[in-house]
């Protein structure tokens, strides 16, 4: 059976149910500054980007000018919610379990962030020493560029064809996508939304799954349908 080179898991709101706390916070200190937004609102159109992009993107919006100290805050407050309360999203550590392939994590998150939440879920271990944050790759560019995914990629000599890459959001399927691999959408994390799926569909994902049981096999399906094709 065709096995794929790497499986390549995004971090939040894929194995850890981080997206929704970060939401929040990330709601509650726009709205405060003068931008009112829910997080749900965050959740659908902002999910997948680095907060300072998120505030970029609604200061060009709405012509607010918000402090640069808020991301600072954002992080500081972001930190210690997710330090109390991150849980890993039901079924994650059986299907990570269950891929044989190297794997590894590409985040726009921080390192330091992405290891001390898998440490307290205890899925550290899977992933160590093959944590890829977009923030410290040589271009420094987060996603939707591909950047961290072909650094990845190329560290881990596969070829960007035969990855698979795991998203919950839209700039995160665009990312994978514009470097040439094959993705599987999420929305099994507290932040989906009604047309999430169509979302991540229309962005390039081949297939979303909601369940992490179903992970399995849908690699073997898209492994064997691109030997067919």
């Amino acid at each position: 059976m065709p096995q794929p080179d790497l499986v390549i898991f995004d971090c939040d709101g894929v194995l850890v149910d981080s997206e929704i706390i970060a939401a929040r916070i990330e709601a509650e200190l726009l709205t405060l500054a003068g931008y009112e937004i829910s997080a749900e609102e965050i959740g659908e159109t902002y999910a997948g980007l680095t907060f300072k992009d998120i505030m970029m993107r609604v200061e060009e919006k709405s012509r607010i000018p918000f402090q640069a100290s808020l991301i600072d805050r954002a992080e500081e407050l972001v930190d210690r919610k997710l330090r109390s309360d991150v849980r890993a999203i039901d079924g994650v550590r059986e299907a990570v379990a269950a891929v044989t392939v190297p794997r590894c994590i590409c985040s726009n998150s921080r390192s330091e962030r992405i290891e001390f939440m898998l440490e307290k879920v205890h899925l550290l271990p899977f992933f160590a020493g093959r944590i890829f944050s977009a923030m410290e790759t040589p271009t420094g560019k987060t996603k939707p560029a591909p950047d961290v995914f072909l650094y990845a990629a190329q560290k881990l000599k596969a070829d960007p064809q035969n990855t698979f890459v795991i998203e919950d959001s839209v700039h995160g399927v665009t990312g994978a996508r514009t470097a040439g691999m094959r993705v599987i959408g999420f929305t099994g994390a507290s932040h989906s939304y009604p047309g999430h799926a169509d979302a991540l569909t229309e962005a390039g994902a081949e297939t979303v799954i909601r369940r992490w049981a179903e992970l399995k096999s849908v690699i073997a399906a898209l492994s064997e349908w691109s030997a067919d094709a």
